[in-house]
């Protein structure tokens, strides 16, 4: 088969493609400039997608004897990652920029851009796997085999048409073995540190971008509420909040308090105990199912409500508006909207969206 693989730079997409090479497919590498890097240094440790990236690309794709190329996607990222990311922060939410990239670029944009090559399937690094189901003809996203890597939770927004054409090779492998195989290959990237930061905020000043980004809009002053509604502090703007945050709230208490909930409509931000973070339910919309169809009635779900949390058990309702309901059986701390509620049954994804609001 002819096959592009999605090479970021790093160790795992590198290794997807000398894989895929070594099994014989006629592979081609390919990655994506995604923003001008003029926007700071890009050298940041933990950043991802620099200059550097791309470079380490190129140097894999030759050592594994593969022809590689770049493709200049910076409008694309613009419109569909950094305005959602500028926009959820305006709007009192908090954005997962990894997961647009990877549905509307990666798995849209880039696998439109690969039949260009004439190329069956579009392959990444990700830690997940592809199969078919026997009974259903449904194509399966399931989670990598590597808990400590399992990247699902990045990849609920895929269709049964991009799950025909994916390719998952490191899937089965946990993060050890990967390492292995690169230097079993001779490949430079086989001990780069992950990538940790957002790519194109390299300094990690999200506030200050969003501030660039709305040439100051977004820097209106408003007020910090208890649970009573009494004003008990000023702030610069809800850019600067998300559910659950403790540091960097200026105020003085006798016990910590946390950002319980965020009204950008009024400006208001309001903190609370640690016991006011907990909520049973979240109501999630833009919504994706894998088998392409809602469930038909109610369905016990694990559910992850950001990407570190740990699998909670769930009741999960679909409702004809096109939203979910999420009621877990035991409360879950900062259930964020913005972030992404991804639902499974044991490794098989069922689907997953964007939390609206959280409920007790």
């Amino acid at each position: 088969m002819r096959i592009v693989v999605a090479m970021s730079g790093g160790v795992d997409s590198s290794v997807a493609a000398a894989m895929l090479a070594d099994q014989g497919h006629d592979v081609i590498g390919v990655s994506m400039q995604l923003y001008d890097q003029r926007e700071g240094d890009g050298t940041r440790f933990g950043s991802c997608c620099t200059l550097d990236d791309l470079h380490d690309a190129r140097r894999a794709a030759a050592a594994i004897g593969i022809p590689h190329y770049i493709m200049n996607f910076e409008r694309q990222f613009e419109e569909h990652v950094v305005r959602n990311f500028v926009d959820e922060y305006v709007n009192g939410r908090t954005p997962i920029p990894c997961s647009h990239c990877n549905s509307d670029l990666k798995f849209s944009t880039l696998l439109t851009r690969a039949a260009s090559f004439e190329a069956d399937s579009l392959a990444t690094g990700h830690y997940a796997r592809v199969e078919r189901d026997p009974a259903t003809q449904r194509y399966l996203l399931k989670r990598g085999l590597d808990p400590a890597k399992d990247q699902f939770y990045f990849l609920f927004s895929l269709t049964q048409h991009q799950l025909a054409r994916a390719a998952f090779p490191v899937g089965h492998l946990d993060k050890a073995a990967v390492r292995d195989y690169a230097r079993a290959k001779g490949l430079a990237v086989a001990d780069k540190p992950d990538s940790r930061e957002i790519c194109f905020i390299p300094d990690g000043n999200y506030a200050a971008f969003v501030e660039r980004k709305t040439a100051g809009d977004a820097a209106r002053d408003g007020v910090l509420v208890n649970a009573a509604g009494d004003v008990v502090g000023h702030h610069g703007g809800v850019h600067r909040f998300t559910v659950g945050q403790r540091k960097g709230l200026g105020l003085s208490a006798p016990l910590p308090l946390y950002v319980v909930d965020i009204n950008a409509r009024t400006n208001t931000v309001t903190v609370g105990s640690r016991q006011d973070l907990d909520k049973t339910t979240a109501v999630v919309g833009q919504l994706n199912w894998i088998s392409g169809e809602a469930p038909a009635g109610p369905l016990r779900v694990s559910a992850q409500i950001r990407y570190k949390h740990q699998p909670a058990i769930a009741t999960l309702t679909a409702s004809a508006d096109g939203t979910a309901t999420l009621r877990f059986d035991t409360a879950q701390p900062a259930i964020t909207p913005g972030q992404a509620a991804v639902f499974y049954d044991g490794d098989v994804v069922i689907g997953g969206g964007w939390i609206d609001r959280a409920e007790r």
